[in-house]
């Protein structure tokens, strides 16, 4: 007989299923030692990256990230409109736009967290309406504000993830290890996240993001939060994935974008403004910040 979470429980799940793009039915099996067969024979299938068939892992001119239309309606209020751009594999691209823009609202409805008015997302080439976990394989994603279960250490929310997405034993303290030494949190590697600073919580979301060395990452400001020093090293590491990996990246430093991005979509009031090279928002002898402020409406 299937044992059924608590609703206090399941809101949890449920919490971590949106953020993470994870099933809730994963996440209560990674709990529960009565589930463990079957989870393994269910995460063979699904969460393994060896058995995913997907022909875009290996063509480099299909998009690995794409927004068709991507409109979100509160009522009447718009928080996007129409967007639309696709993001190729090995491309970074910066994804701007000033405060209320709705650039976390996209990143959203590109994850599967929101679900569109209209329009479609897919990563991968898999539509996340309709292909949630196929595309949850291949995509690691840094929420704004992710959450994170404070009385865990990040060791333990770390190793429950990973069981989550069916990580093997031998997968998983593999990957624990590169994202403890890439995310620098040997440190805390024990400590309760409720005593951790917001910098390092926001490395323990990176870790999260990094654990299952998805082939897409989406990260909303992955730097906020950090000091100088920990901000150099979250750089020098997303040019390492960029080798690798295709990048959305969300953040307000423009010097971010000129370091590691090679494109740029500029969003504002719900639709895209610019989309285009790095050097395309630094022309007009205005310089980044007052190109930014043109294509923003704050400049006149």
């Amino acid at each position: 007989m299937m044992v059924k979470p608590s609703l206090a429980r399941r809101a949890s799940f449920e919490m971590l299923s949106s953020k993470f793009g994870l099933s809730c039915w994963t996440i209560f099996n990674a709990r529960s030692n009565r589930f463990r067969s079957v989870q393994r024979r269910w995460a063979d299938w699904f969460f393994r990256p060896d058995l995913v068939k997907c022909d875009s892992m290996n063509d480099t001119s299909v998009a690995m990230i794409e927004a068709t239309g991507l409109s979100k309606f509160y009522g009447p209020f718009a928080a996007t409109q129409n967007v639309s751009f696709s993001v190729p594999r090995g491309q970074v691209a910066a994804f701007l736009g000033p405060n209320g823009a709705g650039k976390s609202t996209t990143m959203k409805l590109l994850t599967g967290f929101l679900a569109p008015t209209s329009g479609s997302a897919k990563i991968g080439g898999f539509d996340v309406a309709t292909d949630r976990l196929k595309a949850a394989e291949i995509l690691g994603y840094l929420p704004e504000n992710g959450p994170l279960y404070l009385e865990m250490t990040p060791s333990e929310i770390l190793k429950f993830l990973g069981a989550a997405r069916g990580m093997s034993s031998e997968r998983l303290k593999e990957r624990l290890e590169f994202v403890a030494t890439k995310c620098s949190l040997k440190g805390v590697w024990g400590k309760p996240i409720a005593k951790l600073s917001k910098g390092f919580r926001q490395r323990v979301g990176m870790a999260q993001a990094l654990l299952h060395d998805p082939q897409v990452l989406i990260l909303d400001e992955p730097t906020s939060g950090l000091d100088p020093n920990q901000t150099h090293d979250v750089r020098e590491l997303i040019l390492s994935l960029a080798k690798t990996k295709t990048i959305l990246l969300s953040t307000h430093i423009l010097q971010e974008v000129k370091a590691v991005c090679s494109r740029v979509i500029l969003i504002n009031e719900g639709r895209v403004v610019l989309d285009g090279s790095v050097e395309d928002l630094d022309q007009g002898g205005q310089g980044m910040e007052g190109r930014f402020r043109q294509l923003t409406g704050a400049a006149r």
